[in-house]
């Protein structure tokens, strides 16, 4: 599975333009930025989109696959800084290259040098995955700045991170240079935000090497590798975004927004199946699932669990139906 932005649509208002053909798309980029920005090569494998509308600028770290399959044809950050009043700057890959290229670090030094971040208020670096990873190794260009990781990698460097066997394919890439270990590259940060589930164990041991007294870190069990897809589904992703720009994001908030959780069907049928080998837990979840959403799967297997265990149904025949 992907680890870069790739996130379910909502209905794009107006027509929205389509761009199957990669010239008729890059010129549409070219023409979206020119009065506000621009669109440029970086490189073989990458391409750096920047429009200017406000003094916060969001930071995010795309693929172009993803990109050209959105209903507008712009990055999903385009999107969160356009409804916020932001800028935004977005560096897109061809495929999983993780950003990894002398280009990408040449484009980066040039914006230190020429004190672009030092433009903007506010600095915000997000990104999932190996996008993750990216939004804090690049973080060290803007200090000061943000950071909102999803599951981010530390390092695919075999000689620290060789227990995460998921990537193999990648380890080829140089991950010792420039911009390489993620949790050094947060030094210069204001704050640190890594959501992470805990159940993953390599997700929680990337995590783990993220040691920064100014790093706050938010389980969330049971989602996986999907968490990044699960908060846009939940319409949590550009909440978080927002609160982390604002400096409101904390334990006490994100709780308040992880309780959508008991809404969400993916993670609702995640816990009853761990739990499957426990009737009467299986039971409670279900029971409470019944109770709050109907849920005829959850009506199903409840009353198959009180069946199972010779309780008495507590659900009307008709609700069950």
């Amino acid at each position: 599975m992907s680890d870069t932005l790739s996130l379910p649509e909502a209905p794009a208002k107006g027509p929205a333009p389509v761009h199957r053909n990669r010239t008729e798309w890059f010129a549409f980029m070219d023409e979206t930025s020119a009065e506000e920005g621009y669109f440029v090569t970086v490189g073989d494998r990458h391409w750096a989109f920047f429009h200017d509308d406000g003094p916060t600028l969001l930071v995010t770290f795309e693929q172009i696959d993803s990109v050209r399959e959105r209903p507008t044809a712009l990055p999903y950050g385009h999107e969160v800084a356009q409804a916020n009043g932001w800028s935004h700057l977005c560096l897109i890959s061809e495929g999983e290259t993780w950003y990894r290229d002398a280009a990408v670090y040449s484009y980066i030094d040039r914006l230190v040098d020429e004190a672009f971040f030092e433009d903007f208020d506010k600095v915000v670096f997000y990104g999932a995955g190996s996008a993750g990873y990216a939004a804090c190794a690049f973080s060290v260009a803007a200090p000061g700045a943000t950071v909102l990781a999803i599951s981010p990698r530390a390092s695919l460097d075999p000689a620290v991170a060789g227990w995460d066997r998921r990537h193999m394919a990648r380890r080829k890439l140089d991950f010792t240079s420039r911009y390489g270990y993620a949790p050094d590259m947060t030094e210069g940060a204001a704050s640190l935000h890594i959501i992470y589930d805990p159940r993953q164990t390599e997700d929680a041991m990337h995590a783990a090497l993220f040691r920064a007294p100014w790093m706050k870190s938010y389980a969330t069990p049971f989602l996986g590798d999907g968490i990044e897809a699960a908060f846009a589904l939940m319409q949590l992703l550009p909440v978080l975004i927002l609160a982390a720009a604002e400096d409101t994001l904390d334990a006490r908030a994100f709780s308040r927004w992880w309780r959508n959780r008991r809404s969400f069907g993916p993670y609702l049928r995640a816990i009853l199946a761990e739990n499957e080998t426990r009737p009467r837990r299986a039971l409670g979840i279900c029971r409470s699932v019944t109770s709050r959403l109907g849920a005829p799967r959850f009506r199903r297997r409840m009353a198959l669990l009180e069946a199972q265990l010779g309780l008495a149904p507590q659900t009307p025949p008709e609700a069950a139906r």
